[in-house]
């Protein structure tokens, strides 16, 4: 059976795509870190739907964790693989670059950017001998376009939209696919702190965008339907930045 992995699961943009996963027909594995209650609810709402969910607690910057958990996974499921995997765990901590400390630097690079490489890296050996998968990278505007008090953030999410472009040549013949998607302003946990009514009125469309939106786009990367788009970095910012 192919199964869908989503990095970062419980709430936000990794919720919704769980939740999307599960009703265009995927078991999903919902990976969190600490949130354990938020990450049972994503799974109650799945399965609540009539799909098929469960929960694999591990901290994407943590080889060991990752590569642990994984395995642990993979025992239990002889017969299954990891065939969908997205990539959305992140942080933010803003701040200008000269007051930025050497924590707010790391925590960020290290959950983008290694646990893209650790999680990545653990699956794509059984997609690339099934000679089937999707990776679904969750950058954001930030790595497009950069923006101030998120050098940390904008490094970190271009250095995906790299990663995106370059494993997407390696693994292509195998027929796995690896593209990104580019949300602007998405109403999440991670936006709450910030000036809407302000930020509203340099978006064309005038409002944030919804996570379910989100969701809907990677649910299509995921299908038999995307194929062929690979290597491809999408936005979804209600025209911000094009």
């Amino acid at each position: 059976m192919k199964y869908a992995l989503v990095t970062g699961g419980s709430r936000g943009i990794g919720r919704s795509v769980c939740i999307e996963l599960a009703a265009a027909g995927y078991p999903v594995i919902i990976n969190y870190v600490s949130n354990e209650t938020a990450a049972l609810e994503t799974k109650q709402a799945i399965e609540l739907s009539g799909g098929k969910a469960e929960l694999l607690r591990f901290n994407v910057s943590d080889k060991e964790g990752v590569d642990a958990a994984l395995e642990q996974w993979e025992e239990a499921h002889p017969e299954d693989f990891i065939s969908v995997l997205v990539n959305n765990a992140g942080v933010r901590s803003d701040a200008v670059m000269i007051f930025m400390q050497d924590n707010q630097w790391h925590d960020v690079i290290d959950t983008t950017v290694n646990g893209f490489f650790y999680v990545t890296r653990r699956v794509l050996k059984n997609m690339l001998t099934k000679r089937n998968g999707r990776i679904i990278n969750i950058v954001s505007l930030s790595g497009l376009k950069g923006l101030p008090g998120q050098t940390n953030y904008s490094a970190a999410k271009a250095a995906i939209i790299g990663a995106t472009k370059a494993l997407a040549q390696e693994i292509g013949a195998r027929k796995v696919t690896v593209n990104a998607i580019a949300p602007g302003y998405i109403e999440t946990d991670m936006t709450k702190d910030l000036d809407q009514s302000s930020l509203k009125s340099m978006i064309p469309v005038g409002r944030f965008g919804k996570p379910e939106e989100v969701a809907h786009l990677a649910a299509f990367l995921a299908s038999d339907n995307a194929s062929y788009i690979t290597g491809e970095v999408i936005s979804i910012n209600g025209g911000l930045y094009t």
